[in-house]
């Protein structure tokens, strides 16, 4: 396990509650997307890996998939089983499955690839427990960011906030470009077939103080950023996101905020 993901361990762990409760319904969006890609129907059997609340493995069993469903964090994990009580869902960790070569017919992960410390490899371990000829489709975030997407990152920047060492980056060895490119060029690297990759653009519109609460307990980078700072930093970290919301405020007192995620393919 690499530094990164001894880092994402603790930032997720015991924090499944306040990601459903704020980020859980912006990363929802392109579920459908990602199982049409994935040809998820009647009787496929799909790995949902890092399915987070269970959102993924939901989709897929009203579709009548066979799901199985992965995450690394019990708390995530307990959520999820609410979510799609007909799936198997379980306690596993990228980039070691429990499962046999070959035993699904599509892997589809959400915002999944863009927590682990070592893509390829985690890559590779999809590609082993895909059948001849299975697909995977994957998310992650855009970059650049759209601006409402980088509301939380301008409200820090602009606090003065930096980036402190415990908490790691993604190796530079182990990194790749966040666009379509980039992206289909890790799939094929992992020896996936004809990769290909495209941009999803949204809007996301959430209440302010629903938006805010997620980092504000800590989830993702983000909320690991804040907590490392002392309370006059925070609050002036929130002073900043309250003067930038005006920019996305739309006429019913909620943020409209522009989000651009990568979605891409490939078979085995």
């Amino acid at each position: 396990m690499t530094a990164f993901d001894g880092y994402e361990r603790r930032t997720w762990a015991g924090r499944a509650e306040a990601y459903a409760g704020s980020f859980a319904r912006l990363c929802a969006y392109p579920v459908p997307q990602v199982l049409d890609a994935a040809a998820v129907g009647q009787g496929v059997r799909v790995l949902d890996v890092g399915t987070g609340t269970g959102t993924v493995a939901a989709a897929a069993c009203e579709r009548g998939a066979k799901v199985t469903a992965v995450y690394a964090e019990p708390g995530m994990v307990e959520l999820a089983a609410q979510a799609a009580p007909s799936a198997e869902v379980m306690t596993a960790v990228l980039p070691e499955l429990p499962f046999e070569d070959g035993t699904f017919d599509a892997v589809v992960g959400n915002f999944v690839l863009n927590h682990v410390g070592r893509p390829r490899v985690a890559l590779a371990e999809l590609r082993r427990v895909l059948r001849p000829g299975g697909r995977v489709a994957l998310t992650i975030w855009a970059v650049p960011a759209p601006a409402g997407q980088a509301l939380l990152g301008r409200a820090v920047q602009a606090a003065g906030v930096t980036r402190p060492p415990h908490l790691p980056p993604l190796a530079a060895e182990d990194d790749f470009p966040r666009d379509p490119d980039g992206l289909a060029s890790l799939l094929a690297s992992a020896g996936l077939h004809e990769a290909a990759c495209r941009t999803i653009h949204w809007d996301h519109r959430a209440d302010p103080e629903e938006w805010w609460s997620g980092p504000a307990s800590g989830v993702a980078f983000i909320g690991q950023l804040l907590l490392s700072r002392p309370e006059p930093i925070r609050a002036e970290v929130k002073h900043h996101f309250d003067l930038l919301s005006r920019e996305f405020l739309g006429e019913d007192g909620r943020l409209v905020l522009p989000h651009a995620a990568l979605l891409a393919t490939a078979h085995r």
